[in-house]
């Protein structure tokens, strides 16, 4: 059976997470969550590693949840709808600190959870071709666990606008608004990584570590636990509502959700 996610460690003490279930477009499920957990806190203990580059497999860097993770949600207790976003918050805080320099390598599909994972890594690099969304609010929910490492990245007004409108949005528009550091051409995305991973290497390792945490500590925008739990407690609460179940169907059923008003 393939891997839901791989991690390799090459002789130049470069760390690679892939995303590896491309037939549906790198969606996250609780396993995938659990593993990336696992594989992330592995590197991390791993000596050889000098830097963590995160990316994935065919066409979508990451295209949020997955349906049937997602059906099996909304129909479990509240609690166990906090267990599973407390998993997803702590894969967003595992990656988020990563003593060393993190690389988000970027293509296709970045949708909810994956623009959660974007948020969470020092550089992304993006090709042309990727396009964001931030889209919980049309099946009824909110990008409740991300938001703090979302919010931290692209700032208050730009997530007061798409945490709202649910709306895609360019690799163009991702890098104008702080999201993503720099744009290429598809066929450039891997020169682009490898050069960037180049000069993170050129770079004293334990110099980037306490480089990296000068930023950490001086971010006003820190994940408290009261915030992980207040986080949690949304979306659970959401799930388990009249409008996030009728969202869900209507998603599920390629229909328009009963809020929907026709002119």
């Amino acid at each position: 059976m393939t891997a839901a996610a791989n991690l390799d460690i090459d002789g130049r003490g470069i760390a690679t997470i892939t995303l590896n279930r491309p037939d549906v477009h790198n969606a996250f499920d609780d396993k995938l969550i659990a593993h990336l957990i696992a594989l992330i806190t592995q590197a991390k203990e791993d000596a050889r590693t000098r830097v963590l580059l995160l990316a994935s497999t065919g066409k979508s860097f990451s295209a949020g949840a997955d349906l049937a993770w997602m059906r099996r949600m909304a129909d479990a207790s509240r609690e166990d709808n906090l267990r599973d976003a407390r998993n997803l918050a702590l894969l967003m805080e595992t990656l988020n600190s990563f003593p060393a320099p993190t690389v988000a390598k970027v293509q296709g599909a970045v949708m909810g959870g994956g623009v959660g994972l974007v948020s969470c890594c020092d550089i992304a690099i993006a090709s042309e071709a990727a396009f964001f969304a931030l889209s919980e609010v049309k099946l009824g929910l909110a990008p409740a666990a991300i938001s703090p490492y979302v919010v931290a990245k692209m700032g208050v007004s730009q997530a007061r606008r798409y945490f709202v409108s649910g709306e895609r949005f360019s690799a163009i528009r991702a890098a104008a608004i702080g999201l993503v550091h720099e744009v290429v051409l598809a066929a450039e995305l891997d020169a682009k990584v490898d050069h960037t991973l180049d000069l993170l290497l050129n770079n004293g390792p334990q110099a980037m570590r306490a480089a990296k945490q000068l930023v950490q500590v001086a971010n006003p925008l820190k994940v408290s636990p009261e915030l992980a739990q207040y986080t949690a407690g949304v979306i659970a609460d959401l799930r388990a509502s009249d409008e996030g179940k009728e969202g869900l169907r209507a998603f599920l059923e390629k229909s328009s959700p009963a809020w929907i008003v026709q002119n």
